[in-house]
């Protein structure tokens, strides 16, 4: 064990450690001196009290402005009020019988203070803060340690506040910066001009300038692109190091007779990255790709021409969806789109072609049983399924390419569990449609080879998108019920989504749910500040609502995950027939659903859903030749961050660039988290949206150490920061891919 996995009891004590460690999750040595200052502050500028957030724990720097001792009213005791300003707005802190403390808090002395911030008769206030006095003249402790330097803020918490933990960084640097090891390589910190690591930690926490600060973060930048680019360039390697069997569709086969009776010609992108996936597939290594798609642009034929090329090379190929409703959808528009193709082997069907079978959860035993025989002979080349095509009872004859639909829905463990059960690895492809901000980190960090679909088919009709405030122009909402009415008198047919089901509890706790796969699109990516609010709207109450007002005298019917499949089915079935005028339903609906003479969507408390959520369900209407309309109804005030989410959304029909809104929203978090690879640290100074330089060239450095040492035995301080990012329970995450 080096230094730097030292615990901290024996750097600041029992006591102290403790707090560290169930306060902020630090532990070591090597966990304090990476706990970086989250802000800096300069002597004399100071904090934007107007800024702070209720309920936030803040450290500002301001100065004493006034100081009221209080007796109380008829009873013992007094109160001790000090007004802080930074000159334009003014802070309250309050001591409860502590009144000695008039003697060190002076009017015009400067000084930090951290507490929580709360309100009292509409004022903001901290109760009980700590603080330190930056006062020279009285010679405080926190004057003498930021003599002549920037203040560091850091991430606190109430029992620990920023310059306490300041004081056991000081003491970690002190003692153990000679202990700190250097894992990048020497011709690479010459190259892009980056300081040792030990001089970066010491500017990083004791920075005398901004460029001290700056030169500090852009070392460390580099640590966190690099360690996570090699951990993923060794995974490449090992992953192109295992044998796959080669697929090539042979001539005049299945694939080729599917394409001769498309109605229409593929577009350049849908043909540029069929061939990138088809010289993949005839390689002797696994395909790792990946297959992002604005809504709309064709992934799901790309998808189906590269299983048909392997059920051609006499393989078979499964596609993994989320949900029944999902996977039920795939099923019907394959064979929809296969036509006789899709009955190989049964009356009527071509010599050429396949059988196509459907697996979920919720099926009946004979459907149930005669699927599973059906891919375990091989007579099924193609399995659409849900997440019971994972079950140990599932055998494959000959699989070789697993499709995984909406990908982030699935952790590696279940991709695992399916692709083990090829005798050897099959080919992978993952597809997502507007990327969600995993994928756009996957992607910047170049975890799988990446294809990109970013034209749509042609006919494909433009969608206007409006935000509809409901309670500050409720004319509005009621013109949007008219403008659904209008386009069914069209011929046309239409969307109502509503965040739950209404068959809840009422005082369910509205969470995401660990739900069962019927269940899991039905709960909308809602807010942090929702739970202050009414309800969500619920499909069943709405439905009731527009039958008997606005929408009475339309076919109106409803879609959610806990009707039976076959009801589920139904529905669908009699909606893309155009037996039903208006669909109210969850999420069920967001990604997969086809129906192009559907032009109208209403998205009821919108505010409540995440952007990319959004924009796939926007992108079910506008899918034939007549415009598409989204209307997105909140009763979120107009200077509301969710309003501007709402307007971000409405403003432009590209999903990449809203999913660079939603990240920069929602932030990365774990880049690559648990749930995907295990790694189990986060982005500290690294942004993927703000970095993308860094990380493109820390790749091709990563990608060329890992091709000439791909055990790092050169390196052995690279290895060890590595085990530091991955544990020894999860390194094997990252080997499932």
């Amino acid at each position: 064990m080096g230094a730097l996995d030292e615990p901290l009891t024996k750097l600041v004590g029992d006591r102290t450690a403790k707090v560290l460690a169930d306060s902020l999750k630090l532990r070591t040595v090597g966990d304090l001196l990476h706990h970086y200052p989250r802000r800096y502050v300069e002597r004399g500028q100071l904090t934007s009290l107007d800024e702070l957030e209720i309920d936030e724990h803040v450290t500002v720097l301001a100065r004493i402005e006034k100081v009221t001792l209080i007796p109380f009213r008829g009873r013992k005791g007094d109160r001790l009020e000090v007004v802080v300003t930074d000159g334009r707005s003014r802070l309250s802190l309050v001591f409860f019988n502590q009144g000695w403390r008039q003697k060190e808090l002076k009017a015009g002395a400067q000084g930090l203070f951290a507490g929580k911030v709360g309100v009292f008769n509409r004022s903001r206030q901290l109760v009980s803060p700590d603080y330190q006095l930056l006062d020279e003249e009285a010679g405080s402790d926190a004057a003498r340690q930021f003599a002549g330097r920037l203040i560091p803020v850091y991430g606190a918490s109430a029992q620990m506040p920023s310059w306490k933990l300041s004081i056991c960084i000081e003491t970690a640097l002190t003692k153990h910066l000679a202990d700190v090891g250097e894992p990048l390589p020497a011709e690479l910190r010459e190259r892009h001009d980056l300081i040792p690591l030990p001089e970066a930690l010491e500017l990083i926490h004791r920075p005398r300038s901004q460029a001290d600060r700056e030169r500090a973060q852009s070392r460390l930048r580099w640590d966190e692109a690099f360690v996570l680019q090699v951990a993923l360039a060794r995974r490449r390697a090992a992953d192109s190091a295992l044998p796959a069997v080669p697929r090539r569709p042979r001539p005049d086969g299945l694939l080729d007779a599917f394409d001769a009776r498309l109605p229409f010609t593929l577009t350049e992108g849908q043909q540029k990255v069929s061939a990138e996936i088809a010289a993949d597939l005839a390689s002797e290594h696994p395909m790792h790709r990946l297959l992002q798609g604005e809504v709309g642009s064709g992934k799901t034929l790309v998808a189906l021409r590269a299983m048909l090329a392997v059920v051609d090379a006499g393989g078979q190929a499964v596609l993994l969806a989320p949900t029944e409703v999902l996977a039920q959808q795939h099923h019907r528009s394959i064979v929809e789109m296969m036509g006789d193709l899709a009955e190989g082997g049964m009356l009527g069907g071509s010599d050429l072609g396949t059988r196509v079978v459907l697996l979920t959860g919720s099926m009946g035993v004979p459907a149930r049983r005669q699927a599973l025989l059906d891919m375990a002979c091989g007579d099924a080349g193609i399995a659409i399924g849900t997440h019971a095509l994972i079950e140990d009872k599932v055998q494959f004859q000959d699989l070789g390419l697993v499709v995984v639909d909406e990908q982030h829905r699935f952790g590696v463990e279940q991709r695992d569990a399916l692709r083990a059960k090829g005798e050897q690895p099959p080919h992978l492809l993952v597809m997502t449609a507007t990327p969600i901000p995993r994928t756009v980190a996957m992607t910047v960090f170049g975890d799988l080879e990446t294809s990109v679909l970013d034209q749509l088919p042609a006919g494909r009709s433009p969608i206007s998108t409006h935000v509809v405030p409901a309670v500050e122009k409720p004319n509005f909402l009621a013109r949007a019920w008219e403008r659904v009415r209008e386009e069914v008198a069209k011929g046309h047919q239409a969307y109502v989504v509503c965040p739950r089901i209404g068959d809840e509890e009422p005082t369910e706790p509205r969470k995401r749910r660990k739900a069962a796969e019927e269940d899991l699109e039905d709960v909308a990516d809602t807010g942090a500040d929702s739970d202050e609010r009414r309800p969500p709207l619920s499909v069943v109450e709405t439905a009731e609502m527009l039958v008997k007002g606005p929408l009475a005298g339309l076919r109106v019917e409803i879609l959610h995950g806990r009707l039976a499949p076959d009801a589920k089915d139904e529905v669908m079935r009699r909606f893309a027939a155009g037996e039903v005028d208006v669909l109210v339903a969850t999420t069920v609906i967001e990604v997969g659903v086809n129906v192009p003479n559907s032009t109208a969507m209403v998205i009821m408390d919108a505010d409540r859903f995440g952007v990319s959520q959004l924009h796939q369900l926007r992108g079910r209407v506008g899918r034939g030749s007549a415009a598409g309309l989204c209307l997105l109804v909140s009763d979120m005030p107009a200077a509301s961050a969710a309003r501007a989410r709402l307007d971000a959304v409405a403003a432009t029909l590209d999903g990449f660039e809203l999913s660079r809104i939603d990240l920069e929203q929602r932030r990365e978090g774990d880049v690559l988290g648990q749930a995907q690879s295990g790694v189990k640290s986060s982005l500290k100074v690294l942004s993927v949206l703000e970095d993308e330089e860094v990380i493109v060239a820390a790749r091709a450095e990563a990608t060329r150490l890992v091709a000439a040492d791909p055990d790092l035995t050169a390196h052995p301080e690279l290895r060890t920061a590595l085990e530091s990012l991955l544990d020894a329970d999860r390194a094997a995450y990252m080997e499932k891919g």
